[in-house]
């Protein structure tokens, strides 16, 4: 692991982990000469020897790089400093397509449909440009936070071209194609397979073919035919299933023939759900399934039993790692068959041709007879629909009515919404079932005019011409509203520090507080651009109040200062003018080793370098303040005279990343553990909410006996059950 705040060539500081794989890390860090965050994804040190492994890192560079599309992360920079091989890309705040289905369960069709487009708009722009992904799967697939999806991770892609397509590399056995497991020919189309198994995957919330071993998954892939995905989503659209079953084809001649085919199939799909426009081709007399042979099934279980791949980068496998390979190629002697085959077709197709030359020609003539034939029932058709519609007018004998009239008849065909405020519920319905209406609750509110349990409001209002069989959206009366205490929002609060001015509000009993942080070039950090509702408004007590505040230009990295033992007034004024927003709070702990009115503990620690507009607390000292007493929190652990511990609480940053699922925190020290496991659990199976700042009070630690540093890991458990690292934090331990 890097350490945060390390620059790597010499533009790119890094300042946080995002993710970590099986062969690379991924950071997010600061690059320094455009002044803008991205992800660098970086080689692990036990593979940089390795010039396979940089190889394989470096192709993923170059089939990227070259790729600039709405629907791709883009790839900045590719490099190697003082032994790190990195590659520099897009930043995408989000989460993986995966991870979004493991929540959701399964996306409704519109959204699969939506993602669908997209990842298909993407690898379109690559199969532009003769790149194969080779691995599409859910976990390849990002969705950003402004909801666009970018399709990454191209670590095992190929230039596609007549020499170099066959390959016997493969990415995730659920999402491969026939050809790509039985490590074969790969190409466009098997992207499209890989695309069809995705969708599948969204409607339905399953992979279609599952196994206990990849070696089954693979034979259901090569010989079992899919359940269609209506079988478990009995409302999915005849279209959708269609195109998915499309894509999923096992032989590459049924499937799309170019994604471009597959985008206007899926925009039609939207437009008509249940329409039969997908066109699928027959089985041919020479295209059935063919059963895998005995000696076939031996070299695939022989060459599969190899280390199994894991979520990231350790699925690139490379035509020359052999201890990777889990298809083999076909053997010279298949091979040969095969070649062997094809030439005896093409000696029956020369013999059909030299007896059959009169059979040709008359099949040409009855193809062009039949298209006109069908050009002309095409023309009759949009003729008669057409007239239907009344775009072709004449002929027919009728008058047609002036438009005016038919929107008159129209209007008085609708229906006039009758009063019912200030009615029962139940005479209210009876009311307007008799006119043909229907009735619908919107809730509850005061009302000064109505009595307690009765209509108060109605949409649409009385008098209002509608279609037959509207509801009508009804409010009851919760009976007059209690007198509140209002108070007037002070005015001069703009520009003031963010303290200063919650300070004022809380004096006025104004405790609901919303802080929202902006970029401002004419504000400094941590000073106030303004209040909602607006100074000079009279409000009640219980009015939420949102504080803008400043957080400067943005993009400015600073490091935060050591105010331990500064009176509060004199911290605040330095973190400040540091460009941090500072939060005061005052507290009593007898080990605090300060003076009254002083700073004992600040979050995020001294020396940790952030963003400029980043939130500080400070806890200054109090007496009359309530008693933390003795090295106990809430959250931490009792701290013993001659223990080694953290100095103060540990208050934890959320995560970028946090789904809100179960979290473990887990201490590692000096060799007991790793990233991925081991350590000293600090907290397991709970699910943390944090504060309104972002932060959570872990409490003290205590750690290993003369160890004055160690790591916290921040764990998430996924669908799976496993756990993935989200974060990291640094501590320092000092003895009571």
């Amino acid at each position: 692991m890097l350490n945060m705040g390390i620059i790597i060539g010499e533009r790119y500081e890094v300042v946080g982990c995002i993710g970590s794989g099986g062969m690379a890390d991924v950071y997010k860090a600061k690059d320094h000469k455009l002044n803008r965050f991205v992800a660098m994804k970086v080689l692990k040190p036990e593979f940089s020897a390795d010039t396979n492994f940089i190889r394989k890192f470096q192709r993923e560079a170059q089939a990227a790089a070259g790729l600039a599309h709405p629907n791709v992360v883009n790839v900045f920079d590719v490099g190697e400093d003082k032994g790190i091989n990195y590659i520099v890309m897009e930043l995408v705040e989000g989460i993986t397509l995966k991870d979004y289905i493991s929540k959701k369960g399964k996306l409704t069709v519109k959204e699969a449909t939506s993602i669908a487009i997209q990842v298909s708009m993407g690898l379109e722009a690559a199969h532009n440009r003769n790149i194969v992904h080779r691995d599409i799967k859910p976990q390849n697939i990002i969705i950003s936070t402004d909801g666009k999806v970018k399709v990454t991770d191209f670590g095992i892609a190929r230039v596609a071209s007549s020499n170099t397509i066959s390959t016997n590399a493969m990415g995730s056995v659920h999402y491969s194609s026939p050809e790509q497991v039985r490590g074969g020919y790969s190409d466009f189309k098997s992207d499209i397979y890989s695309l069809g198994i995705t969708m599948y995957e969204m409607v339905t919330g399953r992979v279609p073919f599952d196994g206990d071993t990849t070696v089954a998954i693979a034979i259901k892939h090569l010989q079992d035919e899919m359940v269609p995905p209506s079988q478990y989503v009995a409302e999915l659209p005849h279209s959708l299933e269609e195109i998915i079953l499309k894509c999923t084809q096992k032989s590459p001649d049924r499937r799309y023939s170019t994604l471009a085919e597959l985008i206007n199939d899926l925009k039609h799909s939207l437009i008509d759900p249940n329409g039969n426009f997908v066109n699928l081709t027959p089985l041919s007399n020479h295209a059935q399934t063919i059963m895998i042979t005995p000696d076939e099934m031996k070299e695939i279980q022989n060459s599969a039993y190899t280390q199994p791949s894991s979520i990231y980068n350790d699925e690139e496998d490379d035509e020359d790692d052999e201890d990777e390979e889990i298809f083999e190629k076909p053997s010279k002697k298949r091979r040969r068959r095969h070649e062997e085959d094809d030439e005896d077709e093409e000696d029956e197709d020369d013999d059909d041709e030299e007896r059959g030359g009169i059979n040709t020609k008359l099949e040409k003539a009855m193809t062009i007879g039949g298209l006109i034939i069908g050009g002309i029932i095409i023309c009759i058709l949009i003729y008669m629909i057409a007239s239907a519609a009344g775009l072709i007018k004449g002929g027919s004998g009728k008058t047609e009515k002036p438009k005016v009239e038919q929107t008159q008849e129209k209007e008085d065909e609708k229906l006039e919404v009758p009063d019912i405020v200030g009615k029962s519920e139940d005479d209210a319905l009876k009311e307007l079932n008799a006119k043909h209406l229907g009735l619908k609750k919107g809730g509850e509110e005061a009302s000064d005019t109505v009595p307690e349990g009765m209509i108060a409001r109605q949409e649409p209002k009385a008098g209002t011409k509608v279609e037959k069989n509207t509801k009508v959206t009804y409010y009851v009366s919760t009976g007059k509203s209690e007198e509140k205490e209002e108070v007037t929002i002070p005015t001069g609060l703009a520009g003031k520090a963010l303290s200063d001015v919650q300070a004022e509000l809380q004096q006025l009993g104004l405790s609901k507080v919303t802080i929202e942080k902006t970029k401002s070039e004419d504000v400094a950090v941590g000073k106030v651009i303004s209040v909602n509702p607006k100074e000079g408004t009279s409000v009640s007590k219980d009015t939420e109040v949102t504080i803008t505040v400043s957080i400067g230009s943005g993009d400015e990295m600073v490091s935060i200062p050591n105010v331990r033992g500064v009176k509060a007034a004199d911290a605040q004024a330095t973190l400040e003018k540091k460009g941090l927003i500072v939060t005061v709070e005052e507290a009593y702990d007898e080990n605090a080793g300060v003076g009254e009115g002083e700073v004992y503990a600040q979050t995020p620690k001294a020396g940790n370098r952030v963003e400029a507009g980043t939130s500080v607390t400070i806890k200054v000292l109090n007496k009359n303040a309530a008693s933390n007493g003795s090295g106990e929190t809430q959250n931490g652990e009792s701290v013993e005279a001659g223990q080694w511990a953290t100095p103060e609480d540990v208050n934890i940053e959320k995560p970028s990343n946090y789904q809100g699922g179960q979290v473990r925190l887990r201490l590692v020290q000096d060799g007991d553990g790793s990233q991925s496991s081991g350590g000293k659990v600090i907290l397991s199976d709970k699910v943390l909410e944090f504060s309104e700042k972002g932060g959570y009070n872990v409490g003290r630690i205590v750690g290993k006996e003369g160890v004055s540093e160690g790591t916290l890991y921040f764990d998430e458990m996924q669908a799976d059950g496993n756990y993935k690292v989200l974060y990291q934090y640094q501590l320092e331990f000092k003895q009571e």
